[in-house]
């Protein structure tokens, strides 16, 4: 146990030195202590996301009757158009009714972790939220690899959004007890909202890092999220270097070791890559590179993810070894 909190201790200068953390992420479950919580959040956070990666896929363009009814103004061009972006706004809709209950559900999972103590380094305490946290971290970044992939999503929007200031249509159905002018703010207003949460390359990770960082500063829990998130760092780190798995197994733990290390650079004042970490990033990249089966495309989205998401990678004091590796 010396050597575990040693390990993990923020400032400890061995930097080839991965704590040895035996906890099975993948296949953890609830305690009973935490079933409660847990079956909630699962409903709120995880149940919803095979859906949404599943409409996702699903999205089409409407790029070719956007086009026409620019170039063409006529009421049947409109018609065709504003029918062809219609899937895809409610869609967004949906994705952007998810993230708020990311704003709701990933603070309750924080004050839980951090209730009784403020160390969370063993992931033995909450495995079951452990799991359900790492879970999140999948699907966030099979989410944003959709959307990177989709830009013309944003351009769907845009003409969703024109069409809506001119007045002509509505996908909000009236009642009796909303105005035709309060329906049109209410629908404007959301317009707005979501425009702003597609805006960013990678929405959902953006969304988990300000309200993971929004809630360490106002509860001053630097010390307890950040050695969590080294922790889940380490089992996956020591997961995919120990452990005989499947492809889709070893994607799994790469995709929330790279967001772990993302998180962890956000709300330690030093990052994720300084020599002072406790995060190993450098043999984590190269876990990356030797680990992953599918090719040199999902390769190189999770260093992309490092390399565009984190916080603290140019600084000065970010090894030129480091930086090397993120930008091959």
């Amino acid at each position: 146990m010396g050597q575990l909190l040693a390990s993990l201790n923020p400032r400890n200068n061995n930097s080839d030195l991965v704590p040895e953390i035996k906890f099975d992420i993948e296949n953890a479950g609830p305690s009973s202590e935490e079933l409660g919580i847990y079956n909630e959040l699962y409903t709120l956070l995880v149940q919803p996301t095979s859906g949404l990666l599943a409409a996702f896929k699903e999205y089409k363009p409407a790029s070719e009757h956007i086009r026409n009814a620019i170039a063409t103004p006529s009421v049947e061009n409109e018609d065709l158009a504003w029918n062809a972006i219609l899937p895809t706004v409610n869609m967004l809709r949906e994705f952007y009714g998810y993230s708020t209950e990311l704003d709701r559900g990933i603070p309750i999972l924080l004050e839980v972790l951090c209730k009784d103590s403020d160390t969370t380094k063993d992931l033995d305490r909450h495995p079951g939220l452990t799991k359900l946290f790492a879970e999140i971290l999948d699907f966030v970044f099979e989410f944003d690899n959709i959307k990177i992939g989709n830009p013309t999503i944003q351009n769907d929007f845009s003409f969703y959004r024109r069409t809506l200031q001119k007045g002509r249509r509505s996908v909000i159905q009236p009642n009796n007890d909303t105005s035709d002018l309060r329906l049109a703010m209410n629908e404007d207003d959301l317009a707005n909202h979501i425009s702003l949460f597609i805006a960013y390359p990678t929405p959902m990770l953006k969304c988990v890092i300000d309200i993971t960082t929004n809630y360490v500063k106002n509860n001053q829990l630097v010390k307890c999220i950040t050695e969590w998130l080294t922790s889940i760092w380490a089992a996956c780190f020591q997961t995919l270097n120990k452990k005989k798995s499947s492809q889709q197994t070893d994607n799994f733990y790469l995709k929330v070791m790279v967001i772990s290390i993302i998180l962890y650079d956000h709300i330690d004042p030093l990052g994720a890559f300084s020599k002072n970490s406790p995060i190993n990033v450098k043999n984590s990249l190269k876990t990356i590179q030797t680990m992953n089966r599918q090719g040199q495309s999902t390769t190189s989205n999770l260093i992309s993810a490092l390399k565009y998401n984190s916080k603290h990678l140019n600084d000065d004091s970010t090894p030129k070894g480091i930086k090397n590796l993120v930008a091959i």
